[in-house]
């Protein structure tokens, strides 16, 4: 709930500030951090789509406070009231939804034809939140305060799903009909957008009406910053309180009490085209998997701020490794010799990001560990808006990727459906197995939690079977927070960041 913020994690990821980026406010005034002042926080991947819940924007929503959805996680990963009070399983495939008393920033009232008119709208997208992409929901307003959500099948995990960040309800007016989504003063948070500009900065206002009572900090100015030294140099020099994912060689350089490790459900892999080009042939890519050695990214790259990939997911999913299923059934993979007869001289399109430091990195010692198998390697490294395009539609053959694997529902199925599956909306590896589908699918299906989870592990499996995508590493995420900032929480899931108890000392 946002009531308070002990029941939701927040993500520090922190990104860098420029130096003097906040020397002063929207209004002309003295912006430095003081008693009862405004926050400055650094993010560090610029909008993709003007904050749009339908896009990769969707976390800032959540991390910034600014949408909510009908429920939120717990510290423990379990659904948890937010705009919905309660609700009841009525049967297999129909759930009932009972909304609190909740004002939009707009001023007008959450209802249920509201409700009803945002999930709607996230049916229709024309580009689905990947949290929908193995489910159509059927929203209906009972009255006032009550919304129906039914499923054409079962889906024991409604709840959890009505929680990601890409559901969030905005006002009706948010929503323009030529398909685009406005977040700038039509959600429900505790902070509210007052200006966004570009992909460079957003500044937010404490909204007063907020249900869950009075926010400690009257607003928050966000610039965002995709170098992660800047980001780090703006924390060290007091010009942002708060900077996400602070890169690992810059962490040693923060001073103890500013610098916060999290362990993370983040993991970071090699993702192969199974579409087109050079990896459409399944020796090529077990060669490509038995070439790549994550552990020696672990101290070279991440100074020791990650694990040792054991599958998609980590050691921040508790009990992923004790369902661990042996992967059997892989592809005999092509010596260097075959690769180099195979590939025929073509060059392999090595695509990776610059918001996150260590990616750049990993991609180097990636292409030296494939280069010895006897691949052509080139490197594309861009900023990731720049590059989101290109990727979906399958134009590079591998990509260092950084994922939030329960980022969607906090359930890995929609991770595994939207990352994986033939009819995925992020299947950026061209993925199309029938074992696969069928093995997702009966995930989606399990309401037996401890059954969910071993057929979740049983998925996994089947996926890392296909050479589709090769863990390399769980990473831990450093965040950094000035000391004179309290009620930031630390979230594995990258969900969260300020809420109504975040505030300067």
């Amino acid at each position: 709930m946002r009531t308070t913020s002990r029941g939701v994690f927040a993500t520090l990821a922190l990104g860098p500030l420029l130096v003097g980026c906040f020397a002063s406010g929207e209004d002309g005034t003295d912006a430095k951090a003081g008693a009862g002042g405004r926050l400055r926080v650094a993010l560090a991947v610029p909008p993709v789509q003007a904050l749009s819940p339908y896009s990769n924007d969707a976390t800032v929503l959540s991390k910034l406070s600014v949408a909510e959805g009908l429920t939120a996680l717990d510290k423990d990963g379990a659904a948890a009231p937010a705009l919905a009070k309660s609700w009841t399983r009525v049967n297999a495939t129909t759930w009932r939804f009972e909304l609190r008393d909740a004002t939009f920033q707009d001023g007008t009232e959450v209802t249920a034809a509201s409700v009803v008119n945002a999930l709607d709208q996230a049916n229709e997208a024309e580009t689905k939140p990947r949290v929908l992409s193995d489910v159509t929901l059927t929203a209906k307003a009972q009255d006032t305060d009550t919304v129906t959500i039914g499923t054409k099948t079962a889906d024991p995990v409604l709840p959890l799903r009505l929680a990601s960040p890409a559901l969030g309800i905005l006002s009706p007016k948010a929503y323009a009909k030529d398909g685009t989504v406005s977040p700038v003063g039509t959600g429900t948070g505790p902070f509210e957008i007052t200006k966004l500009t570009g992909k460079t900065k957003v500044a937010l206002d404490r909204f007063d009406a907020y249900w869950g009572g009075k926010a400690k900090t009257p607003g928050i100015d966000v610039s965002w910053i995709a170098d992660g030294t800047a980001r780090a140099n703006a924390l060290r020099g007091g010009d942002v309180d708060i900077a996400e994912w602070i890169p690992t060689a810059q962490a040693a350089l923060l001073d103890a009490d500013t610098r916060h490790e999290v362990p993370s459900v983040r993991t970071d892999s090699l993702v192969l085209n199974t579409g087109s080009g050079v990896f459409t042939d399944e020796t090529l890519r077990a060669a490509a998997r038995e070439a790549v050695d994550g552990t020696a990214l672990v101290d070279s790259v991440f100074g020791g701020y990650a694990d040792p990939a054991q599958g998609l997911l980590g050691p921040a999913v508790p009990w992923a490794d004790d369902d661990r299923v042996e992967v059997t059934g892989r592809a005999e993979a092509a010596t260097t010799a075959q690769v180099k007869a195979r590939t025929k001289g073509k060059t392999l399109r090595l695509a990776t990001y610059t918001n996150r430091a260590e990616l750049p990195e990993a991609a180097t010692v990636l292409q030296q560990q494939l280069e010895k198998a006897g691949f052509t390697v080139k490197q594309d490294v861009r900023e990731y808006t720049q590059m989101e395009a290109d990727l979906l539609a399958g134009r590079y053959d591998a990509l260092v990727f950084s994922r939030v694997t329960l980022l969607d529902t906090g359930d890995a199925v929609a991770y595994l459906a939207s990352d994986f599956t033939g009819d995925g909306v992020y299947n950026i590896a061209g993925l199309k197995d029938s074992k696969v589908d069928q093995a997702v699918k009966s995930a989606a299906e399990e309401g037996d939690t401890a059954q969910r989870q071993r057929k979740i592990m049983r998925a996994e499996a089947e996926i890392l079977r296909t050479d589709a995508v090769v863990p390399l590493v769980h990473e831990k995420v450093v965040q950094g927070i000035a000391t004179d900032v309290e009620g930031v929480s630390l979230d594995p899931r990258e969900r969260s960041l300020v809420d109504v108890d975040t505030r300067v000392k």
